[in-house]
């Protein structure tokens, strides 16, 4: 049982060693907990910090993406990494560390796919009045559109399960606690919540720039994400609203024509038939929405065989390096829970050595491999889809 924190960053360099510090290295029931720092285009040297206090892998964005972007990038090495439970906390330490092996005995247990870890924000005394009200309205509309009982649907100190891992799509560019909650939903994932003490942080947000801005980014991700996967529900309701507004219009006009000869309502009645016509319209777009709902589902269904496929049958053979040449050797593989020795690197996938430069030092990755070449480092390195990430072993 491998249990990997991941921690996404940007500019937490004096944060960071008290959370890394934090972290419990040895669970009961679980083999190996490893800490993988995600740094997103941070520019105050988090990345050394993280070395320094003691992180077993970091990937850096060489420019900031936001905080959806580094959660998807921690997941998908995480996954790379052999991970069987996947932790997320933030860097800025408002998450209780030691909280950890209470937030995965659910998923160690088989009883949650998704754990959320409940600030319970409604009493934080911390949170100003504001901050809580908006808080639990959000998080009673997240547990309205998502069919789950989460109670505090920002958090982002939370517990996943591999299967839940490879199974999630975050598409927002702004955050992933909202959207991720709905998509469990959607896909009838166990979520429960347990209990924590949130901690109160020195330094304002950099997530919510002011509460309009936040509800309106948060109000969107709902509404998208919740057309997204369940479209009909959505296109059907304002479908049938608007059925309603244009049905009452023609009543009114058909009421005054017989009283009255329906004089002057020749206007009401056009407005009527047009948001009656819209109606259908909109009805009509639900059904192809359904229908193309239908298709992403089958798709997602292909995209998590593929994974599972690029992952070597669900653990991709990621040998941490012990200072010796014979890392990648068929010993080390099994060492790690992989009973066969580590892939080829992908085709055209450049290589970065650990990231042990000094502040300032600029980083230097070696041209892209051969098609096919297999790498042998000291130290097993990767990055990103899009080669904007670098992984790095700790030394």
């Amino acid at each position: 049982m491998k249990v990997i924190v991941q921690i996404p960053c940007l500019d937490e360099a004096e944060n960071l060693p008290r959370v890394i510090g934090g972290i419990p290295r040895t669970i009961p029931g679980v083999d190996r907990v490893e800490v993988l720092v995600v740094d997103d285009g941070s520019t105050d040297g988090t990345s050394d910090v993280a070395w320094r206090a003691g992180a077993d892998y970091v990937v850096r964005h060489p420019a900031n993406r936001g905080l959806a972007a580094a959660f998807r990038t921690g997941l998908d090495y995480a996954l790379r990494l052999g991970a069987d439970v996947i932790v997320n906390t933030d860097g800025d330490n408002q998450y209780p560390q030691e909280d950890i092996p209470r937030l995965i005995a659910p998923v160690i247990a088989g009883q949650a796919d998704v754990v959320v870890g409940d600030r319970r924000p409604g009493q934080a005394r911390h949170f100003s009045t504001s901050k809580r009200w908006l808080q639990r309205i959000g998080s009673g509309v997240v547990r309205a559109v998502s069919g789950t009982a989460v109670r505090d649907a920002p958090s982002g100190f939370r517990a996943y399960s591999r299967e839940t891992a490879l199974r999630l799509n975050v598409l927002s560019s702004y955050s992933y606690t909202l959207e991720t909650l709905i998509q469990a939903g959607a896909s009838h994932l166990r979520v429960v919540s347990i209990p924590v003490e949130a901690r109160a942080t020195d330094r304002p947000s950099r997530l919510v720039r002011s509460l309009p801005h936040y509800v309106l980014h948060s109000a969107a991700t709902i509404l998208r994400s919740y057309a997204t996967y369940r479209p009909l529900a959505v296109f059907f309701t304002i479908g049938l609203v608007l059925l309603g507004l244009g049905g009452a219009g023609i009543a009114r006009f058909v009421y005054y024509y017989a009283t009255e000869g329906g004089a002057g309502h020749i206007q009401s009645l056009v407005l009527s038939a047009a948001v009656t016509m819209i109606g259908f319209q909109v009805m009509l777009i639900g059904l192809l929405a359904d229908l193309v709902a239908a298709n992403r589902r089958l798709t997602e269904e292909a995209l998590i065989r593929l994974r599972r496929l690029e992952l070597g049958d669900g653990r991709e053979a990621v040998i941490q390096a012990d200072g010796r040449d014979g890392a990648h050797s068929p010993a080390a593989a099994r060492e790690s829970g992989v009973d066969r020795p580590p892939s080829p690197t992908a085709v055209g996938e450049p290589v970065a050595p650990p990231s042990h430069t000094a502040v300032g030092e600029p980083d230097v990755s070696p041209l892209p491999t051969a098609v096919g070449e297999p790498v042998v480092s000291p130290s097993p390195t990767a990055v990103g889809e899009d080669g904007e990430a670098r992984l790095a072993r700790g030394g």
